[in-house]
């Protein structure tokens, strides 16, 4: 060990040696005193005031007292390094391929490890001489292990890499044969490429990691052979294979690539390999699997559509057509099934059942929604295809034709017979799921009050008639409705509900009172006063007669109920009302549940055998008309028997004077299984009228929402353009029904008349608010 007094030329002799066993001969080890010795001389030549030979320094220019301490062993670690790195060239040059990464990556790990070692020996050198060094602003002076790596780079790494890319090209060829299937050595990829990254130098901050030599020595190419290579391989697969093949291909070939990040390759590089990849396999071949994606539909190929799906996400606009594709796949699929329902001449619209229509258009959403959710993930898009398509097919179809209000008034009535006690659901579940399955499609209405119109018709026949599954039902139906459309769509449904509870009360009361009071009264009565505001009925058209038998009672309500409310008028709604009259003629008692006009008609035949139709129409009041198909009723019931033109005979029971007589004229006697008879059947003037006022009273609904619409806007905006009101209007009803824009300009017109809007001076087209 030299003196710290030794000049350089013996102290670097020292050193050079100690360097050279710890570069080259690190494996067979270097004792503790050994390594310490060559830190002291290193330190004790750092620290040395006293110059040696000046006159020997190099490449940092002629520098005097202590600073030149430290480049004298700087200079002469480069000279060493270059030497050393020199002998490595020369033996690289005959190597090719896997044999060269063998020795390169032996090599580096051997070197690396050495100049470690090797940068704790000059820690001193590092920690002041370097640092001040770089602190005046010499940047190509680097502490001792940047240094190793930066000679290595210039002096190994190029020279190597300079012969058409020779390292690069080994790590390509190694990893194109693992893309072929065969096995090969990943760690020995993964040190070479790794040596890549460590090269790196960020001359503004050496401590930070720079991938300028790996992204231009080893990204670049690895990203344009990745491109070549599938390129040629995608389009040799597709001409030999299906492309449901090829989406298993390409899928496979992306999670590939991926895992080989993992494995290594620097996790920099997925976005650029990822990106590639989906530009050369996917985007390039799109047109083919969009063209392919109405077959897997139509065949219902899952995991296909679940891949091209997966694939297309991956690609900006990949998704779009088969968005449109899909919409039209299901918006051909809800016609279609409908077409089946009707007929092709459309000739079985008029007596469509409503729930074999509502469970056709359920079929094809549900189907459909299934695929959304399995196929596509639920994405957002597909979501949105299917509820536009859905609406056209529901709103717009071979049992609709040119009718907005066809689907709506179908729905109601499938709803109605849900709701009623002869529907055949067992359990309440099952009920429940069918009346969510009605806000499905109740969802795609465009005139959501056509269907708020008929259901509230449909729901008073229910509560009038007593005919209700449930009132759990019936309020979880509401709930729904509210929960759609909100508290205005279902006020008038809870009030009427509220009417029911207040009318059954009411009779209560009046009973009590008659009990108290009259004790003559024999006939069963309970009575329901509903609000007109509430209620979808309209009074009879035609007077009525009320029979003598019920005229007391109903003087006494009247008056009872005026004494209650002073103030309320009464409309009485005979068409609604029902009764229940007992035989009391037959041999068998029987039970006939009736409408008020059946009951008028039989209540003439206690006093009468035979009436004829204008006698029946003088003491009832009922129009011949109707009167005419009520008899038609109960003619075919055999309560009446009309033998002789417009002549009725009340049917009498079975005597055997009579049974004798009847078998002469071949008249059979009115005989039923059933004590209780139900002859109180809708007549085709009743079923025809309801459709007819449903959507009159649409139509004069609509009327008002528009102006309301219309005069809400206009106070908040105070002026408005023409054509920026009707287009805002539109915006706001949509979600109710679709307006015409005749109808606004006629309630614009309207409301200009009622000087609640005026036109502003000067412009044509200019609307403002009158407070």
């Amino acid at each position: 060990m030299p003196p710290p007094t030794a000049d350089l030329a013996t102290t670097w002799a020292y050193l050079e040696e100690g360097v050279d066993h710890i570069m080259t001969k690190l494996h067979t080890g270097v004792s503790y005193s050994k390594y310490m010795s060559l830190y002291t001389v290193s330190y004790n030549y750092c620290t040395s005031s006293k110059m040696h030979g000046a006159g020997e320094q190099t490449g940092l220019g002629h520098r005097t007292g202590a600073n030149l301490m430290g480049s004298d062993l700087y200079n002469n670690l480069i000279r060493y390094f270059v030497a050393h790195l020199k002998n490595l060239r020369a033996q690289s040059d005959a190597l090719q391929d896997e044999a060269l990464l063998r020795y390169y990556a032996a090599e580096w790990d051997r070197y690396t490890t050495g100049a470690n070692y090797i940068n704790r020996l000059f820690t001193y050198l590092n920690r002041h001489w370097v640092k001040r060094e770089r602190d005046e602003g010499r940047k190509g002076v680097y502490p001792v292990y940047t240094l190793a790596l930066v000679q290595w780079k210039s002096n190994f790494f190029l020279h190597v890499q300079s012969k058409h890319q020779k390292l690069a090209g080994a790590i390509l060829r190694l990893i194109e044969r693992q893309r072929n299937g065969e096995t090969i050595d990943q760690g020995l990829v993964k040190k070479v490429v790794d040596s890549f990254v460590s090269l790196g130098l960020d001359e503004g901050d050496i401590n930070k990691v720079s991938f300028e030599v790996y992204k231009e020595h080893f990204e670049a190419p690895f990203i344009d052979a990745t491109e070549k290579y599938y390129r040629q391989e995608s389009e040799a697969f597709l001409a030999e294979n299906s492309v449901a093949d090829y989406l298993k291909k390409a899928e496979e070939r992306l999670r590939e690539e991926e895992d080989r990040v993992e494995r290594y390759l620097n996790t920099n590089t997925r976005k650029a390999l990822v990106s590639k990849c989906e530009a050369v396999l996917i985007r390039e071949h799109s047109e083919l699997m969009w063209e392919s994606f109405q077959n897997l539909l139509d065949y219902d190929k899952d995991e296909d559509l679940q891949r091209m799906y997966a694939l297309l996400a991956r690609i900006p606009e990949g998704l779009e057509p088969l968005r449109k594709k899909f919409e039209e796949h299901v918006k051909r699929a809800g016609l279609s099934a409908v077409s089946k329902l009707v007929g092709e001449d459309g000739s079985g619209a008029d007596t469509l059942d409503p729930k074999a229509y509502v469970d056709a258009l359920l079929e094809v959403h549900q189907k459909n929604s299934e695929t959304v959710t399995r196929s596509f993930r639920g994405e957002a898009g597909f979501v949105a295809s299917l509820d536009k398509a859905c609406r056209e097919f529901v709103n717009r179809n071979a049992a609709t034709g040119t009718s907005t209000t066809k689907s709506p008034e179908l729905l109601a009535k499938h709803a109605d017979a849900l709701l009623r006690k002869t529907n055949k659901m067992a359990e309440e579940e099952d009920l429940e799921g069918a009346l969510n399955k009605v806000m499905v499609l109740f969802k795609y209405i465009d005139d959501k009050d056509v269907f708020q119109t008929y259901y509230t018709t449909k729901l008073s026949k229910r509560l009038i008639h007593g005919v209700s599954a449930s009132d759990e039902a019936e309020a979880s139906m509401i709930s729904k409705l509210k929960e759609a459309c909100g508290f205005e769509y279902t006020n008038k449904l809870q009030r009427m509900f509220t009417d029911m509870s207040l009318s059954k009360d009411l009779t209560d009361q009046f009973k009590e009172r008659m009990q108290q009071n009259h004790d003559d009264m024999d006939i069963t009565f309970s009575i329901m006063v509903l609000g007109t505001n509430f209620w979808p009925l309209n009074p009879p058209a035609n007077d009525f007669v009320i029979p003598a038998d019920i005229l007391p009672t109903y003087e006494r309500f009247q008056k009872y109920y005026q004494q209650k409310h002073s103030g309320r008028k009464l409309t009485w709604l005979w068409n609604y009302s029902k009764n229940e009259l007992r035989t009391n003629y037959l041999n068998q008692k029987y039970i006939l549940m009736t409408s008020s006009w059946q009951m008028a008609v039989l209540l003439q035949y206690n006093n009468n055998d035979t009436l004829s139709l204008d006698e029946l129409v003088s003491a009832t009041a009922i129009s011949k008309d109707i009167l005419k198909q009520v008899l038609a009723v109960l003619v075919k019931a055999k309560i009446l028997i009309n033998e002789e033109a417009e002549q009725y005979d009340l049917n009498p029971s079975m005597s055997l004077d009579t049974w004798l007589r009847q078998v002469a004229n071949r008249l059979p006697g009115f005989k039923s299984k059933k004590i209780r008879i139900n002859l109180n059947t809708p007549i085709k003037a009743e079923q025809k009228a309801e459709t007819t006022d449903v959507l009159k009273i649409v139509d004069e609904d609509r009327k008002y929402v528009i102006q309301a619409t219309i005069v809400r806007i206009m106070k908040a905006r105070k002026t408005m353009k023409n054509q920026q009101l009707i287009q805002e209007v539109i915006s706001q009803i949509t979600q109710r029904f679709t307006p015409k824009i005749a109808d606004i300009k006629k309630a614009i017109d309207h409301l200009l008349e009622k000087e609640y809007i005026e036109r502003v001076e000067g412009t044509r087209d200019t609307f403002a608010y009158v407070a």
